[in-house]
């Protein structure tokens, strides 16, 4: 996979102030005000920056958090994770691995069969109804 990089000039261009503070400077939306938060339709979740694949409809599950939450990615591939040390606390943050873009964080309190919580902002993601699951 290639890497995806821009000027901060660029990704001003390219997205709304909301999606640029979010996706390049790790902002987080309000919980439940995301578009996605609440979203039933089948598809895929893109990266809203560089359109990379990163979560099927089929593992989005209600959080009860307020945010797009899913048990896992397409594949592991798809997301980096690093040490978040903000807002006082120690969390793991999720990442684009095509162009780094913010994505939400990871908690350890999802279901099975991961385990696993990616609590994602909705201006990190753009769904595609035209892409379903085989």
């Amino acid at each position: 996979m290639s890497k995806v990089i821009k000027s901060d000039d660029e990704w001003r261009a390219e997205l709304s102030s909301e999606e640029y503070e979010i996706t390049r400077r790790a902002a987080t939306e309000q919980a439940f005000t995301g578009e996605y938060c609440e979203t039933k339709t089948p598809g895929k979740y893109l990266c809203r920056c560089c359109g990379e694949p990163l979560f099927d409809s089929r593992t989005k599950y209600d959080s009860g958090s307020g945010w797009p939450s899913f048990f896992e990615p397409i594949n592991s591939d798809v997301v980096d994770t690093k040490e978040d040390r903000t807002m006082f606390m120690l969390r793991t943050e999720v990442l684009c691995s095509k162009c780094d873009a913010h994505l939400g964080h990871v908690f350890p309190d999802g279901p099975e069969p991961t385990g696993l919580r990616f609590c994602m902002n909705s201006a990190s993601l753009k769904l595609d109804p035209t892409e379903t699951s085989e």
